[in-house]
């Protein structure tokens, strides 16, 4: 695509992002889209043939960018502690920040195949992303203490899709509750050496 397309493209997902936040998919009309997105109607259509197809794109992007932003900040700890932190701090705070958006999630596409299997897709890289540290720390059970520390994470994060006066500490204050107790629950007492698992946990 030219500068030009590209730039109408981003525009096209940001305003639609806007939209079906804040209103839903079934309440979003598409010429609302261009109208926000500042181009006419038609323009719209000629990259996206249908909402369905526009709601789909925005998911796609919001969703790489969860997994690419995790992976870059990963990239920057070496200790086991410090990425599980990571983790938690990164999954609250993306629904944090969305927290004005939450019909992206609630009033989503019914029945959409694609989506569907789009979004056991992405569930599944995140969770592999958490193995991989997990595996790193010499995790025996990494795809249990995966879905587990994902569960907890999931479960904490209603609050902020739900509770209209929750506060940036308030998700600060459970993404180190959540670390902490997986960190000192799950796995136990660390070896001495940074970032490692313990052999076996005593029964």
């Amino acid at each position: 695509m030219s500068s030009a397309s590209v730039d109408k493209h981003a525009a096209i997902l940001d305003a639609a992002y806007e939209l079906f936040g804040s209103g839903g998919f079934y309440e979003t009309k598409m010429s609302e889209v261009a109208e926000r997105a500042g181009i006419a109607k038609g323009t719209v259509y000629l990259y996206f043939k249908s909402k369905e197809e526009l709601f789909m794109a925005v998911t796609r992007r919001d969703c790489e960018g969860f997994l690419e932003q995790l992976e870059g900040k990963l990239r920057t700890c070496s200790a086991l502690t410090d990425k599980l932190s990571v983790i938690a701090e990164h999954h609250l705070f993306y629904y944090y920040e969305r927290k004005q958006h939450t019909k992206l999630f609630f009033r989503a596409p019914n029945n959409n195949p694609e989506l569907v299997a789009y979004m056991a897709q992405f569930m599944e890289a995140y969770m592999q992303a958490v193995v991989k540290v997990l595996l790193e720390g010499g995790a025996t059970e990494p795809e249990l203490m995966a879905q587990s520390y994902i569960g907890i994470l999931d479960r904490l994060k209603m609050d902020i899709l739900f509770d209209p006066e929750f506060a940036e500490a308030d998700a600060d204050k459970r993404a180190k509750f959540a670390a902490r107790l997986f960190i000192t629950g799950a796995l136990g007492s660390l070896d001495s050496a940074p970032g490692d698992f313990p052999a076996e946990a005593e029964s």
